[in-house]
């Protein structure tokens, strides 16, 4: 047993002796996979671009509406409030109907809302903070299917031992969108005012939900693929019959909905991944919401700098992204157990997001900028839990368990923005924020060592309509 493999066999028992490496990768006719990940890298860098737009533009928008910290929270929190309550539904479409037609009029709807954003500069006081809270919630139920959408295309397009770095990779397009945008986006508001943010974002997802429309397509159907390749993803796990016709319809429509929903609440692995999730998420949320505020509030720089610092911590965070996702991977092709691989890096990217509450006892702000990258080196580390979702979700309904996953997991949404918003007005500072935060990673730690157990598919049994 190799080093890596005794110190990851700790978390999940001994690795089994009789599991061999995988095979070395076949020489394929066709790449098609690889450009349906890309896009979905694109269509996510996008999705997290928009739900960040309102962070970047937050500080002016505070000030000119006079917001206190409080009203900032419930305002950041919108967007969550009704991305949880549309995740079932956005599920049940995506099982319905397909991945492609339902992620479709996802992204050209919360575009078309996101750049309807701008536009509430037009009216004043308690009208306009009215209307952008209608709009952020309108974004939220609009992007409700996308991430379960993601995982159900990767589990139709990717073998298992490919698909933790697949997954890792559209995962850490969250990262990216804060690289590429929060300069861009911080720049925008310093030159033309907040309002641009939305209309120049807004109108580039209306883009994209175009290419979209031509770029996507299920593994049966797609024009470049060769029979190698698809044999390949299917000897592998890939579910390539996911959305082949009338048939997954049907199949997906042969699902009692809410047994099925009771069914999967009932797996203590499922229930343990979910709690780990939300944990994991409420350091997504802090990020994408609170972070830019607290680099100007309490670390006193401009929007145009907290613009750019921001992005820093975010690449780490894609850096972490890819790596972890290519260390399970690497440990499920050296023998280990599906559940040590995906353990490993979760448990390990959460310990070094802890250390964020080191900031609260760091003056110089290049120290800070450096443990907080670290932190989100290890958010992105750890943030498997879509791999894990494609591992685990039953192949009758790879949507509707996505979106319970994703409920979990964005009721962080709800709850971060607010939550920090409380200590900081009660406190006058971040540094309850940051502790609280460290606490939600050590919470997703003890998830999955101590609750998760065994990582396996889920059969149903008495969920399935006879």
């Amino acid at each position: 047993m190799t080093q890596t493999q005794s110190a990851a066999a700790t978390l999940d028992g001994p690795v089994p002796a009789a599991q061999a490496p995988a095979a070395s990768t076949p020489k394929l006719d066709s790449k098609a996979r690889w450009g349906i990940l890309a896009m979905l890298f694109l269509v996510t860098t996008i999705n997290y671009a928009d739900r960040a737009t309102i962070s970047i533009a937050g500080p002016e928008i505070r000030r000119v509406f006079e917001l206190s910290p409080v009203e900032m929270g419930y305002i950041f929190s919108a967007f969550g409030w009704s991305y949880v309550l549309a995740q079932l539904p956005g599920g049940w479409l995506l099982d319905r109907f397909g991945s492609k037609i339902t992620y479709f009029f996802s992204i050209f709807l919360w575009s078309l809302f996101t750049l309807m954003q701008g536009a509430i500069g037009f009216f004043t006081g308690g009208a306009a903070v009215a209307a952008l809270i209608c709009l952020r919630l309108l974004v939220g139920a609009a992007e409700a299917p996308s991430f379960p959408g993601n995982s159900r295309i990767t589990s139709a397009w990717f073998p298992t031992h490919e698909r933790g770095l697949a997954a890792a990779i559209f995962n850490s397009a969250q990262y990216f969108a804060t690289v590429l945008f929060a300069p861009i986006m911080g720049w925008m508001v310093h030159e033309h005012g907040w309002e641009s943010v939305f209309y120049v974002m807004g109108s580039l997802g209306l883009l994209v939900a175009l290419l979209w429309l031509k770029v996507i397509h299920s593994p049966k159907a797609h024009p470049s693929i060769s029979k190698s390749e698809l044999s390949y993803i299917e000897e592998g796990g890939g579910l390539v019959h996911l959305d082949a016709g009338q048939g997954a319809a049907k199949k997906a429509a042969q699902v009692d909905t809410w047994a099925c929903i009771k069914e999967l609440l009932s797996s203590r692995m499922l229930l343990g991944v979910y709690i780990g999730q939300y944990c994991i998420t409420t350091l997504t949320y802090f990020f994408l919401t609170w972070f830019p505020v607290y680099l100007v509030t309490e670390r006193h720089m401009t929007i145009l700098k907290a613009g750019f610092v921001a992005s820093l911590p975010a690449v780490a965070g894609f850096l972490g992204g890819v790596f972890g996702g290519w260390l399970s991977d690497r440990l499920t092709r050296s023998g280990c157990s599906l559940s040590v691989a995906r353990k490993t890096p979760i448990v390990f990217g959460m310990l070094m997001s802890m250390s964020m509450i080191a900031c609260n006892y760091i003056s110089t702000d290049a120290l800070v900028i450096a443990i907080m990258s670290l932190a989100f080196f290890g958010k992105g580390v750890g943030a498997l839990g879509w791999a894990v979702v494609s591992d685990t979700s039953p192949k009758e309904a790879g949507g509707l368990s996505g979106s319970l996953f994703n409920t979990f997991g964005n009721t962080a949404g709800i709850t971060t923005p607010i939550v920090i918003g409380y200590i900081v007005q009660a406190t006058g500072s971040f540094a309850g924020a940051l502790v609280y935060v460290a606490a939600c990673a050590a919470l997703a730690i003890a998830c999955y060592l101590f609750v998760v157990g065994d990582i396996k598919r889920v059969t149903l049994s008495k969920s399935i309509r006879n």
